[in-house]
């Protein structure tokens, strides 16, 4: 073994490599993402697995551009793109040719296919803290105007989601629950509320009931 010591790199040091990875990562994936659909990404930020191991956590989900106001938000409500493929890109162009509104999710999770396995986008809606564009039937049960709306990539009536899908979701709903006070009882699949099957069949509810469980 040489006499000359070796020099270790401290673990801050590795965390903040292994974040200037993930971030360089993500920003080809989105130029690609780009290139792919056509048409320049939205406004937002995407969240990788890896982020959170390398400190970067959900806490980053609230530092939006417009202030989180007390009482904002009360329930939250779980989608599915009903799509095998999805991006923020993909899915701001098919709901603005739907409602020329363009995406109404606060969050997307992907599941592989255009998006990470497991990567989290935060929306502009979020970053702006305006409401989203939500589809729940003649419920009463949620006002869409304070509901906060969760897409899941992929079709959940055709085929399973991810394990790191349902993981993420979990973790995110935990997080948004707890900073901004929604009893675990508000959040809903947007079956609860109409007549639809989104997320669909494949959901794996009470997998994901307990997951939500352990965020607590």
């Amino acid at each position: 073994m040489s006499r000359r010591a070796r020099k270790r790199v401290s673990p801050g040091r590795a965390r903040m490599v292994w974040a200037s990875l993930v971030l360089s990562m993500s920003l080809v994936g989105g130029g690609l993402a780009m290139l792919v659909d056509g048409t320049s990404a939205p406004a937002g930020l995407t969240l990788s697995p890896m982020v959170a191991v390398v400190g970067e956590g959900m806490e980053s989900i609230f530092r939006t551009d417009e202030p989180i106001a007390p009482g904002r938000w009360d329930s939250i409500v779980i989608y599915h793109s009903a799509s095998p493929y999805g991006t923020p890109t993909s899915l701001e162009s098919r709901q603005r040719e739907l409602t020329r509104q363009g995406m109404g999710f606060h969050f997307l999770v992907g599941n592989g296919a255009g998006m990470g396995d497991g990567d989290i986008h935060v929306g502009y809606r979020w970053m702006d803290q305006a409401e989203g564009l939500h589809s729940v039937g003649q419920s009463t049960q949620v006002d869409p105007r304070s509901a906060v709306g969760i897409c899941l990539i992929g079709d959940g009536n055709r085929r399973p989601f991810t394990r790191m899908q349902v993981q993420r979701l979990a973790q995110l709903v935990g997080s948004l629950a707890r900073e901004l006070g929604i009893d675990p009882e508000r959040v809903y699949l947007q079956s609860d509320l109409a007549e639809t099957g989104s997320p669909g069949r494949y959901f794996p509810e009470a997998q994901f009931r307990e997951l939500l469980a352990g965020q607590r």
